[in-house]
C-alpha cells in the first residue's frame, strides 16, 4: 500500500499541509517527470522518471515542497552540497513553482538566478526544498526557493536561499 503520508514540515500547520491540492500536486509530479526525461542534468541529480530521487510532499497554487536524500552525486570534493547542485535545484524548483501557479506546461527561460549559501549538508542528509512563485505575470515570473536540512523528520536549519526570475511570455 506504500509509505504512510509524511508529517508536515514543522513550520507549516497540519491543516495547511492537509490542504495540499491533489490536482496541483499531480501536475507538479508530471511536470517534474517530463523535465527529467528532457534534461540529462535534472535526471542525473533528481532521479530518472522511473526511479525518482525527489519525493513531493505538498503542492498548492504557486507552491510545492519536496524532499531529497543526498548522495555522492550531489557533493563537492569537501563532502558538502555542491554549489552547482544548489543552483540547479533553484533553477528546477523555480520552474516547478511557476508550473504550480496555474498548471502551465511551459515555464519560460531564466533571466536571473541569485543564490545565498547559508550552511552545509553532506552525504546521506535529507533536505527539504520549497519552491514558491510570488508573482507570475504576462512577461516575468518571480520565484523563491529555499533548501533546509531535515533534522529529526522536521525542517531544520536553512542551507540555501535562492531567487529565480524567468521570462514567461509565450510566443504568438
Amino acid at each position: 500500500m506504500g509509505d504512510p503520508a509524511p508529517a508536515p514540515p514543522s513550520d507549516i500547520p497540519a491543516a495547511a499541509a492537509a490542504a495540499s491540492d491533489a490536482e496541483t500536486l499531480a501536475h507538479v509530479v508530471a511536470y517534474h517527470t517530463a523535465r527529467c526525461c528532457a534534461s540529462p542534468i535534472y535526471e542525473f541529480l533528481l532521479g530518472p522518471a522511473t526511479a525518482p530521487l525527489i519525493r513531493f510532499t505538498h503542492a498548492t497554487k504557486g507552491l510545492f515542497l519536496a524532499r531529497l536524500v543526498l548522495s555522492a552525486r550531489h557533493l563537492n570534493s569537501a563532502g558538502g552540497l555542491h554549489g552547482s547542485v544548489s543552483a540547479t535545484i533553484v533553477d528546477w524548483a523555480g520552474g516547478l513553482a511557476i508550473a504550480a501557479w496555474d498548471l502551465r506546461q511551459a515555464t519560460g527561460v531564466s533571466v536571473d538566478i541569485n543564490i545565498t549559501y547559508l550552511s552545509s549538508v553532506g552525504l546521506g542528509d535529507e533536505v527539504e526544498i520549497e519552491g514558491s512563485a510570488g508573482r507570475v505575470g504576462g512577461s516575468l515570473a518571480f520565484t523563491e526557493v529555499k533548501i533546509w536540512k531535515v533534522e529529526g523528520g522536521e525542517r531544520g536549519r536553512i542551507v540555501v536561499q535562492g531567487r529565480h526570475t524567468k521570462f514567461v511570455k509565450a510566443k504568438k
